[in-house]
């Protein structure tokens, strides 16, 4: 069985990944790049910080590689936290705290999720590139007690909810990550069926 490489060392995003693609590629196994391969997010954009992680770690191990770089961007707060969101405080809690700290008095709370989804070949050269957005608006306190990150403060007027108060399907369908991986999967079907 051939292996796609997630190009992270965090198990939950394999539980993430898995369902867009598991009933796609069922010959296809998905695993975590190994601890110790670090890989530097130099680039200046979600898709630049995909590309880099798959093509490294798909050039270090020789294998099929796929990235993912996705943040929360807040119009009032110039596109912050941008490519910084996971780092924006020490904790997730943190950074609502301080996102909501930052907008604290602001009418304008529109905002955007985007996913950038990278695939890289065995020799590092990146084969499908795509970005997912999902608009909406921040908060101005959190409900919610499922999702993570920013999910309990991110509004999703169409749906009248936040991230954190949908269930796990309406979630995977709607969200940046949803969008990027509908785009993503039939090209990347094809092309890994292609493969030798």
């Amino acid at each position: 069985m051939p292996n796609l490489i997630v190009a992270t060392s965090n198990p939950g995003k394999i539980l993430e990944i898995q369902p867009y693609l598991a009933s796609r590629l069922p010959d296809w196994r998905l695993q975590l790049k190994p601890q110790e391969l670090e890989i530097a997010e130099t680039g200046s954009t979600f898709l630049e910080n995909a590309c880099l992680k798959a093509a490294q770690v798909a050039a270090a191990l020789s294998e099929w590689a796929i990235a993912d770089d996705s943040g929360l961007c807040i119009d009032a707060l110039d596109g912050a936290p941008g490519i910084y969101s996971a780092r924006y405080a020490a904790t997730p809690q943190a950074c609502i705290d301080r996102v909501l700290s930052e907008l604290k008095g602001s009418a304008n709370r529109k905002a955007h999720f985007t996913c950038a989804l990278a695939v890289a070949r065995p020799d590092g050269s990146i084969a499908l590139q795509t970005a997912g957005i999902c608009p909406g608006e921040i908060l101005e306190s959190p409900s919610g007690a499922g999702g993570f990150g920013y999910d309990p403060i991110f509004y999703l007027p169409d749906y009248q909810s936040s991230f954190a108060e949908m269930s796990v399907e309406l979630k995977n369908q709607v969200s940046h990550r949803g969008r990027a991986f509908q785009q993503l999967v039939p090209n990347l079907v094809e092309l890994l069926e292609r493969s030798p």
